[in-house]
């Protein structure tokens, strides 16, 4: 492996030799992108499975199929994303065109997270290809199987000046932000992300943050409680609960609560029966400190259903709670775990109040039949993005941003949001040599002057 300055320094070096600028050379390092996936998908597959014992159809649902469907519809439409927009112009520059020009930033840096160390690694890689950029990559070391098969894929069809992969523990990435990027894209946690955004500070380096945060499922009185149910439970036990966007507490109207709770055991028990930390398809924490931190949170309410761990397999039931404090553990930080505190309210705007109240998360749920309901709390709540009657199907949209604000992050991506992230607009104003307006030259502002003021 070459050192990591000279990684970047043959990519800028590559970059300038304007080979990745062409639309055919960018349609090729796709392809081919898609038919390594293809290739490895079984060994990313017993990757996952190694890493965070996913079941095969979770992660080609969650992690390979996504990234397949994002290469297909990106090559579709890269030509009509890369063309040269033409804008109007303004009076004072007649005679002349305005066009905006997308142009690649140069030598990017990509560094993605262990709970979808496939998905999130390879997802803004597309967009980072698509716009015309080289690329270094920073998978997860707390993923070392999936790092790895991302490493061999990467080096088999990419030179290390185009698209590198540099694996590693947390010195590698802070050598890494210690360099000239471009553009940096990192994925993970808040308090990473500072140290992320106060490194490319140190070199003006634009930045997308993808965090996180306590993302709120929202349920009133009108909503179908089995379907919110089952949904939420869904949302909040893929990857067993370590997404980013799952449900991280609930807000039930007081009125519903009950209902509620024995909608959540049975979608538990209908999934996973009744002895999930048996079930081979239920994924495990990613680590030992990760499988303890989430299993301290079992204490800070009334344990509904689950509540059961092995540390032998680093497995935790699907756990809900209920009697929780907002002053409690588990209402202070992500959970990122399959445990969920339920809490109630009153009135939707007692809701709202609550959600205001905390950090602008990633992500907001909401189950309802009232429309007023609604638009109240998608007007005057904040965040990245979500769902009104399900959980997180929002994230595998093409069309729809996906992105956090304030304290979940910045910039966007999925689809042309991938391929706008990783680009700039280029403005261009031309006009022709004649004919050449007199009044714009400083000798002619007297003359000029005068007629104004005689206007005026």
């Amino acid at each position: 492996m070459p050192a990591i300055h000279d990684i970047i320094g043959h990519q800028k070096q590559y970059f300038h030799t304007g080979k990745t600028l062409d639309y055919e050379f960018r349609l090729r390092r796709l392809c081919q992108l898609e038919h390594v996936i293809h290739k490895y998908k079984e060994a990313i597959a017993q990757a996952l499975k190694k890493d965070l014992n996913k079941s095969y159809m979770e992660s080609y649902v969650t992690e390979i199929g996504i990234v397949l469907s994002e290469i297909s519809y990106v090559k579709k439409r890269l030509k009509l994303w890369m063309r040269t927009r033409v804008v109007p112009s303004s009076v004072l520059q007649f005679p002349g065109i305005s066009k905006i020009y997308k142009e690649p930033y140069g030598s990017v840096l990509i560094i993605s997270p262990w709970n979808y160390p496939f998905q999130l690694t390879m997802m803004p890689l597309v967009g980072a290809i698509a716009a015309g950029n080289c690329a270094v990559v920073k998978p997860s070391e707390l993923s070392p199987a999936s790092a790895d098969i991302i490493s061999r894929m990467l080096d088999e069809i990419f030179p290390k000046y185009y698209v590198a992969a540099v694996c590693g523990n947390a010195d590698v990435s802070r050598r890494l932000l210690d360099e000239s990027f471009d553009y940096i894209f990192y994925t993970g946690g808040s308090r990473v992300g500072r140290q992320v955004m106060a490194k490319a500070a140190r070199h003006l380096t634009p930045v997308s943050l993808e965090l996180g945060g306590k993302s709120p499922c929202i349920v009133d009185e009108t909503a179908d409680i089995r379907m919110a149910a089952r949904r939420i439970m869904w949302g909040k036990c893929l990857n067993s609960g370590q997404t980013c966007v799952a449900p991280d507490y609930v807000l039930v109207h007081e009125k519903a609560k009950g209902r509620l709770l024995v909608e959540m055991k049975k979608a538990i028990e209908e999934f996973y029966g009744d002895k999930p930390l048996e079930q081979e398809q239920w994924p495990k924490m990613i680590n030992e400190r990760h499988f303890y931190r989430v299993s301290a949170f079992l204490k800070d309410g009334t344990i509904v259903c689950g509540g059961h761990t092995d540390p032998a397999s680093l497995k935790i039931e699907p756990t809900v709670l209920t009697h929780v404090s907002w002053e409690a553990a588990v209402m202070q930080e992500e959970i990122f775990g399959p445990v969920l505190p339920v809490l109630t309210f009153r009135t939707i705007g007692e809701a709202i109040a609550a959600v205001r109240r905390q950090p602008r998360p990633l992500a907001l749920y909401l189950f309802t039949e009232n429309k007023k309901h609604e638009q109240a709390v998608l007007k005057h709540c904040h965040f990245g993005g979500g769902c009104v009657n399900d959980t997180v199907l929002h994230l595998v949209s093409h069309t729809l941003p996906f992105g956090g604000t304030g304290e979940s992050g910045m910039g966007a991506c999925h689809g042309k949001y991938s391929f706008d992230t990783f680009s700039r607009d280029k403005s261009i104003l031309k006009k022709p040599s004649h004919p050449d307006v007199f009044v714009r030259y400083p000798q002619w502002w007297p003359a000029a002057e005068r007629i104004l003021r005689q206007k005026m």
